[in-house]
């Protein structure tokens, strides 16, 4: 049970899996200290405070205004934060189910999660979330495809403002196999899983999903898993207090020793060696109290990963 996982729970069915505030109307958890990660998707505009804001172990200095977006399985934290001020919006993937290239900015802007933006792109960021607060407050007829849509738009800018990778191109169904392998290797316990079970669980043959995961991503499965448990492997090793056995079970290594040539192997580092070295200072890219439900009509929920 190595790290806390947060769940945007929705107590009355007829809410949509979605919410909108500031830090202090989400709640305590939107400025958790401790490693944690989500099954939904946040989206944070930072306008004030000092501290440190850590993403997939690397540390990112408060120097306002700031866009982050966190994915499902990414693990992050506020180390040292005061005065944090700002605006969060948060989502599910089912919000996504028809917006299948929203999904895919999303995971392109949480390959570099962190970016300090410009007085005027932060003027054009803040019109943007001050649109999407107050639709999702009124909630009135129609609210659902307005905020699609004013999503749609603060997705885009962010995409503009930095490097970020251009999204997984392609409407054919290569593509939509390659976003649902990429989904199943960001669920909890994700990295466990052999290219065979992938396959199964997607319905489909190992040797389609070989030929459409090479044709869009550039890799083979087998690559693009081994690259995800590398990832949970230093995820756990920084920010959990499990052994190296431990960590290595959790990734489906029942051998400690060949779990550590298995890391040595793909990151140049032993396991102990990589935990004693601290948090990294760059960016590692892979493919990601409770929330008050009167306030924002949601509740975050803590569990533990299995």
């Amino acid at each position: 049970m190595p790290l806390p996982l947060h769940r945007l729970a929705v107590p009355d069915p007829q809410s949509m899996p979605f919410a909108a505030g500031t830090f202090d109307s989400i709640g305590p958890l939107s400025r958790a200290s401790f490693p944690h990660r989500h099954t939904f998707y946040e989206i944070v505009f930072v306008t004030g405070g000092t501290g440190e804001h850590v993403v997939d172990l690397a540390a990112h200095p408060l120097r306002p205004p700031h866009l982050c977006v966190i994915v499902p399985g990414q693990v992050h934290y506020w180390h040292e934060v005061s005065d944090l001020d700002g605006a969060v919006v948060l989502l599910t993937d089912e919000f996504l189910a028809e917006r299948p290239r929203d999904r895919e900015l999303l995971h392109a802007l949480g390959e570099q999660p962190w970016r300090t933006l410009a007085p005027g792109d932060a003027g054009d960021i803040a019109a943007v979330v001050g649109h999407l607060r107050r639709e999702y407050a009124a909630l009135a007829p129609g609210s659902l495809g307005v905020l699609q849509a004013y999503l749609h738009i603060l997705l885009v800018l962010g995409w503009r403002l930095g490097d970020a990778a251009a999204p997984v191109a392609g409407t054919g169904r290569a593509a939509a196999v390659t976003a649902q392998f990429t989904r199943l290797l960001n669920q909890p316990g994700g990295a466990r899983r052999s290219v065979r079970e992938c396959a199964a669980r997607l319905g489909i043959s190992m040797g389609y999903l070989g030929e459409a995961v090479r044709e869009v991503a550039g890799h083979t499965p087998g690559q693009l898993i081994r690259r995800a448990q590398i990832l949970e492997a230093k995820r756990l090793l920084a920010n959990s207090p499990l052994t190296v056995a431990q960590v290595g079970r959790e990734l489906g290594f029942d051998d400690p020793a060949y779990f550590s040539r298995f890391f040595r192997r793909e990151t140049g580092t032993t396991p102990g060696d990589f935990r004693r070295g601290g948090r990294e200072s760059t960016t590692i890219t892979g493919f990601s109290p409770s929330i008050d439900p009167d306030e924002i009509r949601s509740v975050a929920s803590t569990s533990s990963l299995t």
